[in-house]
């Protein structure tokens, strides 16, 4: 169990010594090389100018427009155990995540900051939850282990008109052996309203190779009044057709509350965090799932989708046509299955 100390994340690990060693990325120490933090001169105008080298000189970064920063760029094996980011909510959906393992092309991660966060459709707000925290006001949290073997390369994309002053970052990470049946992380944003005809959202489709799926988070647009959660998740997996291994009940259900939720909350595992419904706004809500006890394992193929329905005066299931976006979480080996195009800025910003 000590032998691979950067997925050693239990409370009962921590006792244990292990060969691992500890790296930290950020602002300050933009390598994460031993010894080389703290290393910025102070200008004339800096709040540290008075205190000199040493001191809290470069805390943070500016994000020009239309420009990509790499934040990270780590040899490994090695295991990114914790990300904290913290910026204003003008890149939460302007700004794109994008993570790369092993000298891939194409990224394994890629969503709006914001929503990988759990913080959808540009809002700030509170989440308390194991993987992911998002804590007073704007501290963004992820504990997802996200292990590679021989590089991981995390970048940031500004989308925005205008520069972003004041991005602060860490990500700290474990160099250590990978176990061979370690898998890595994968994430992939969607946005699609709903129709009538078709009163579906598709929150993953076309991953190929064996793997499991851990989460799911959710922003939800209404065009019209009244219950939106009626709708059932399904997961099609392993060569299913018309019909899926696994269905869900209701769209509540699946986020693990019941009877239309009655109040936001936030939990471990799951949480309906975020409701607006203020005098002259579209209702929005937000959502997330982490399928960390109960893992969705499939063998060669997964596709996820979500029904939109509601209710028709008739107590007749009535489709709806809504806004909903989604970040979907799993584990896999490389290579991955190409993903779908991202949305432009136009295409994601919030209504």
């Amino acid at each position: 169990m000590d032998r691979y100390g950067g997925l050693n994340m239990g409370l009962g690990s921590i006792p244990l010594l292990s060969s691992a060693r500890t790296r930290s990325i950020s602002a300050e120490n933009p390598d994460g090389a031993p010894g080389a933090g703290a290393q910025a001169l102070p200008g004339p105008r800096d709040p540290s100018s008075l205190l000199g080298k040493g001191w809290k000189v470069r805390p943070c970064i500016t994000l020009e427009p239309n420009s990509t920063t790499t934040l990270a760029d780590i040899d490994g094996p090695g295991t990114i155990q914790h990300i904290w980011f913290t910026v204003a909510p003008t890149a939460y959906r302007s700004c794109i995540l994008r993570m790369y393992w092993d000298d891939e092309e194409t990224p394994s991660v890629e969503a709006p900051v914001g929503d990988f966060f759990a913080n959808v459709a540009g809002q700030r707000y509170n989440v308390l939850s194991l993987p992911v925290a998002v804590n007073p006001s704007g501290g963004f949290n992820a504990y997802w282990p996200m292990p590679f073997r021989k590089r991981a390369r995390i970048t940031i994309e500004n989308q925005y008109w205008d520069k972003i002053d004041g991005f602060f970052y860490q990500i700290t990470y474990a160099l250590d052996d990978v176990p061979a049946e370690a898998a890595y992380l994968h994430a992939q944003f969607r946005r699609s309203t709903t129709s009538r005809e078709v009163p579906e959202h598709v929150i993953l489709d076309g991953v190929r190779g064996q793997g499991h799926y851990v989460g799911t988070v959710m922003a939800w647009t209404q065009f019209s009044n009244g219950w939106w959660g009626e709708g059932e998740i399904k997961f099609y997996m392993d060569g299913d057709a018309e019909y899926p291994t696994i269905c869900g009940t209701g769209t509540e259900d699946y986020f693990c509350g019941a009877w239309c939720f009655g109040q936001t909350f936030s939990a471990p595992f799951t949480g309906y965090p975020l409701q607006v419904r203020a005098e002259g706004q579209v209702p929005l809500h937000g959502l997330y799932r982490w399928h960390i006890m109960d893992p969705i394992r499939f063998r060669s193929d997964l596709k996820v989708t979500m029904q939109a329905l509601g209710w028709w005066l008739n107590s007749k299931f009535e489709p709806l046509a809504d806004d909903i976006s989604s970040v979907a979480y799993w584990y896999q080996g490389e290579p991955h299955a190409a993903f779908p195009t991202l949305l432009d800025l136009a295409g994601r910003w919030p209504r």
